[in-house]
């Protein structure tokens, strides 16, 4: 049985992130945001593209900082004191690194928090009193995500949340596949068993999406290709931010007992259904039930589409993203 989560010929995951959160000291008061889950924990399993947005376009270290101003839809990039105005500039150097982060393939993005250039949600943004509204995004982060409107996208404050960080992460493994079957020559057999592999995992965030996507999987002989996979990868992407739920999750599990309800011990039956409401109610971990129902799934027989689904391994264990209540 092989590991669903790599894919032939590119197992690397890739992510792009503000050069700050490594620790470097580019930071406009010359310190920098190490976040040791990202470097420590996530680190071993993925290949940084770090930018620094200011740096990059010749701001020096130290430097004046920055902040947006004006209409929190088309702000202005300017510094705080002087009032030197970069917009023109970051947005000239942003669209040619938008080029090169396009040849690099990126499987997501993590943005540093509350920065003018590079925070995702709920930046500041100052009208013309100088008062300041949380309602904004960062001149470089808007342009990541016009330019790669699929990407798997977080800022790293929001992934100190457990569900959060579970999401992204999931998100960055599948969008990595699909990218691998979409330039890897894709054929309808193969978008076949892709639905298939990840019939559970959408049906833990969005049912109504992978019903969705079944009818589009049934046209893959009739409908243009481009329109299918482009279709397909939206609801794919949009299923997945919509976040799993202890009642999916249960729903879920409960569809896998069903492989094995039949020829289990009374006493092994009754263990399994007890662990699974105790998750439901936010006594255990997911991973507590998950883990007994693939040790009885490996021990009697079930069909083999059942063990390739992403459900069961959706990520290294080694990051214990289920290990929360």
């Amino acid at each position: 049985m092989g590991d669903p989560v790599q894919c032939a010929g590119e197992p690397t995951i890739r992510l792009g992130i503000s050069t700050c959160l490594l620790g470097e000291a580019v930071r406009y008061d010359g310190g920098h945001k190490l976040d040791r889950f990202l470097v420590n924990t996530l680190g071993p399993f993925v290949e940084w593209t770090p930018v620094c947005p200011e740096v990059e376009t010749g701001m020096p270290i130290p430097r004046e900082s920055l902040r947006l101003v004006g209409d929190p839809v088309a702000p202005r990039l300017v510094t705080r004191k002087s009032g030197q105005d970069y917009t023109e500039h970051m947005q000239t150097w942003a669209r040619e690194r938008l080029e090169e982060l396009a040849a690099a393939k990126l499987d997501g993005f993590i943005f540093k928090k509350d920065s003018p250039s590079s925070g995702l949600f709920r930046v500041r943004v100052y009208d013309e009193h100088g008062m300041p509204q949380r309602v904004g995004t960062g001149i470089f982060a808007r342009e990541v995500v016009r330019r790669f409107p699929l990407l798997p996208v977080e800022e790293e404050g929001r992934l100190h949340d457990a569900g959060l960080r579970e999401n992204f992460i999931e998100r960055i493994f599948v969008y990595h596949c699909w990218q691998c079957l979409a330039d890897d020559d894709p054929t309808p057999g193969r978008i076949v068993r892709f639905h298939t592999a990840h019939k559970l995992t959408m049906m833990a965030h969005s049912p109504q999406h992978y019903q969705e996507m079944g009818r589009l999987v049934a046209q893959a002989g009739t409908m243009a290709w481009e329109k299918l996979t482009s279709s397909y990868g939206q609801l794919l992407m949009e299923g997945l931010q919509v976040l799993g739920t202890p009642g999916k999750h249960v729903n879920v599990m409960q569809h896998l007992l069903g492989f094995v309800k039949d020829v289990l011990p009374g006493e092994d039956k009754a263990e399994l259904l007890g662990l699974i409401e105790d998750y439901r109610r936010g006594l255990v971990p997911l991973i507590v039930p998950v883990t007994l129902l693939k040790h009885h799934l490996r021990q009697h027989e079930t069909p083999e589409w059942v063990h390739q689904q992403v459900y069961l391994n959706p990520y290294p264990k080694e990051l214990m993203l289920r290990n929360h209540v």
